[in-house]
């Protein structure tokens, strides 16, 4: 073999590196076990139910347009639900401004989210979606406020807002 082609073939080798690790790991890093079922209802039910857009994100795992959403700018106290199934996700005391365009949550509610790794912007990132519906949410990243130090990044799409003093609509499924 050639000087030149050894060489190429290291350096391209070396260069996949810093993504073996997350190639590694299982695709799923779910939470711990929840007492949540999942429901598998199929996506053509689900179309039915939410409107095009809310589709495109929550199963097609699409992304809105930054600003796009009037949850950006919530501040009342409640709840924020999947908008497919109505599985409660974040409770409005972990909300807080990131200055990134979508409503951003320091943590959701435990056992109410699974996690995988998404390839889609070739760098590793974690996708969170509803336990429940498998509804795409968002990614979540180590950039937010302590204590924990994460940012729950959210398609306002992909949630609803349920003020304090309201009732919590029962599960959809």
């Amino acid at each position: 073999m050639k000087r030149r082609t050894f060489l190429f073939k290291i350096l391209a080798v070396a260069t996949m590196f810093p993504l073996m690790p997350a190639c590694l790991r299982t695709p799923m890093v779910s939470e711990a076990a929840s007492p949540i079922s999942p429901i598998n209802k199929p996506h053509k039910e689900w179309r039915e139910l939410v409107s095009p857009r809310a589709y495109q994100i929550l199963f097609e795992e699409a992304t809105e347009r930054p600003e796009s959403s009037n949850l950006v700018y919530e501040d009342r106290e409640g709840t924020f639900i999947c908008a497919a199934c109505y599985l409660p996700l974040f409770e409005s005391a972990f909300k807080y401004e990131s200055w990134t365009g979508w409503p951003s949550f320091t943590q959701p509610i435990a056992g109410h989210i699974a996690t995988k790794i998404d390839f889609k912007m070739i760098w590793p990132r974690t996708e969170y979606h509803c336990a429940r519906c498998g509804g795409h949410q968002g990614h979540v990243f180590t950039d937010g406020p302590p204590p924990r130090g994460e940012r729950w990044c959210n398609n306002g799409i992909a949630l609803s807002f349920v003020p304090k003093e309201e009732q919590l609509p029962t599960l959809r499924g």
